[in-house]
């Protein structure tokens, strides 16, 4: 390993909050201010671009790995490596940050300077949850994402903001405290807070009383991860503070942080507790498939364009859950690949949507009609980036769910086909609200004067279409590292497949 490929992961999470750092100390020119977190920003997404060039896409383990004691009493390391199930939301969180930055550059008036260092802090954040090997470690910076998307939410949102914010905060971080329990006993069995140890160590049998504790365990990790997704049914915290957040809060929460849940089932429910997440697939399986009908079913109802989306995530998020509970390759790969192409394409609806409130300071569609005739280069981003969403062939979305659905119907027959159907109602809620905002006559006399998209705003987009075109064309640079990585997540299932069939 080269000294950058040591480096890496550090420089990668550490630089935004290093230069919110900086931020804290600048002058309050509102325009330098901006330019700074754009290039801080894109700056990190170059670095990042290492990790998937330099990744060795046939190794199963983890890479770029660094591992130097923290802190000697408890035994805490500074550990960070990354697979192919971490390696891509990384690269996520660093593309759509610059992408936040620009669609914030004229929505944010007050307080600019505190707006950007709390989206350069969430930044660093989010990364280390992705990367984090070391439990403590791990759990840090899982919490360091509230106290930035609440103030996001709180200080920047719309409405009811502060109920949102405050709202989000509870939920997630009571359920946090679940997880923490569940670390600190693992820590105190083992005597390490290191992942590899830790799994190692419960894999061989070696941990003293876990079989009675198992369960609550897997119970404490799930609840704080399914809080997150959010799995039906601790989803409510989720419309609020999609609706009152800014536009970049809305896109980094739904693009990325949603993300920590799934991430953490995939890597320390399955990781961990294997036997635990066979014996609970039933029930959570079927959460999965309620939250899949019942969010594409209210969001159909939705007067909010924003809360029609919001509740298309929860919807979304229970593709990636039934396939993660599959505990098939298929099922597996298409959860992975779900929460990448909802991240691309589930942000692009919101940046859009912002754009639209930007004009008319209004997400009500029953305000909108006629669109189309007055911004035509608007509609036709919304039309494609909704297409992507909706899981139209040769776009992100198509990919995802057609694996998910592949390995729900290899588990159980009947989940694939209540599954399925959650495809049908996304096309319905989103190609309504499509006609509704779009089509007809322009029934408002604010809406005959809007501007189309100007250039910050086509160049904010163009990445999000761009990307979602590649990954429904070319979907296999990604499962090609993505695959080793879940097949290595997959080998205790198997092998208790074989014993079974054995018997």
């Amino acid at each position: 390993m080269n000294g950058l490929d040591h480096a890496i992961l550090t420089l990668v999470t550490f630089i935004p909050a290093a230069a919110g750092l900086l931020l804290c100390f600048a002058p309050r020119r509102d325009r330098g201010i901006r330019g700074f977190a754009l290039l801080v920003s894109l700056l990190t997404f170059v670095l990042s671009l290492h990790l998937p060039a330099h990744f060795q896409r046939d190794q199963a383990g983890f890479q770029y790995d660094i591992n130097l004691p923290w802190i000697t009493t408890p035994n805490i390391h500074y550990h960070m490596g990354m697979d192919g199930i971490s390696l891509w939301l990384v690269v996520l969180t660093t593309f759509l940050t610059p992408l936040c930055v620009l669609i914030s550059w004229n929505s944010i008036h007050e307080r600019v300077k505190e707006f950007f260092i709390l989206l350069l802090v969430m930044e660093t954040a989010l990364i280390g949850v992705f990367v984090s090997l070391d439990l403590f470690l791990f759990y840090f910076f899982w919490e360091s994402t509230l106290i930035p998307m609440a103030l996001l939410i709180g200080m920047y949102g719309h409405g009811r903001k502060v109920y949102a914010a405050v709202k989000f905060f509870l939920y997630t971080m009571i359920a946090s405290v679940f997880m923490l329990a569940g670390i600190l006993w693992l820590y105190a069995k083992t005597g390490s807070f290191d992942f590899v140890v830790v799994q190692s160590a419960l894999h061989n049998g070696s941990v003293p009383d876990f079989s009675g504790a198992a369960q609550w365990l897997f119970l404490g990790f799930f609840i704080a991860f399914a809080v997150k997704v959010p799995l039906f049914p601790f989803h409510t915290w989720l419309p609020d503070a999609h609706v009152e957040a800014p536009t970049a809060g809305s896109v980094l929460l739904a693009g990325v942080l949603l993300k920590m849940g799934t991430y953490g089932m995939l890597r320390f429910n399955l990781g961990l507790f294997p036997e635990q997440s066979r014996a609970n697939a039933g029930w959570i399986g079927v959460l999965a498939l309620i939250g899949i009908v019942y969010g594409a079913l209210v969001a159909m109802v939705q007067p909010n364009m924003k809360k029609l989306i919001a509740y298309s995530s929860i919807s979304h998020l229970g593709f990636v859950v039934l396939g993660i509970f599959s505990f098939t390759q298929a099922g597996l790969n298409g959860a992975m690949f779900v929460m990448l192409a909802h991240g691309i394409s589930t942000g692009g609806l919101f940046m859009l949507a912002g754009i639209l409130y930007e004009r008319r300071h209004t997400y009500e569609i029953a305000e909108f009609g006629g669109l189309a005739s007055r911004m035509p280069q608007y509609a036709a981003f919304f039309l494609f980036v909704l297409l992507a969403s909706v899981g139209l062939p040769l776009l992100n979305g198509f990919i995802g769910e057609f694996l998910v659905l592949s390995g729900a119907f290899q588990a159980h027959m009947w989940r694939g086909i209540v599954g399925a159907t959650g495809v049908i109602w996304s096309a319905c809620y989103l190609l309504w609200m499509y006609q509704r905002v779009f089509f007809g006559k322009v029934t408002h006399q604010e809406n005959d004067s809007l501007p189309d998209l100007n250039l910050r705003e086509r160049v904010a987009l163009w990445p999000a279409a761009i990307m979602a075109l590649g990954m429904g064309v070319a979907p296999l640079l990604w499962l090609n590292s993505i695959d080793p990585a879940v097949h290595n997540a997959l080998v205790p299932f198997t092998q208790f497949a074989a014993r079974v069939v054995g018997q």
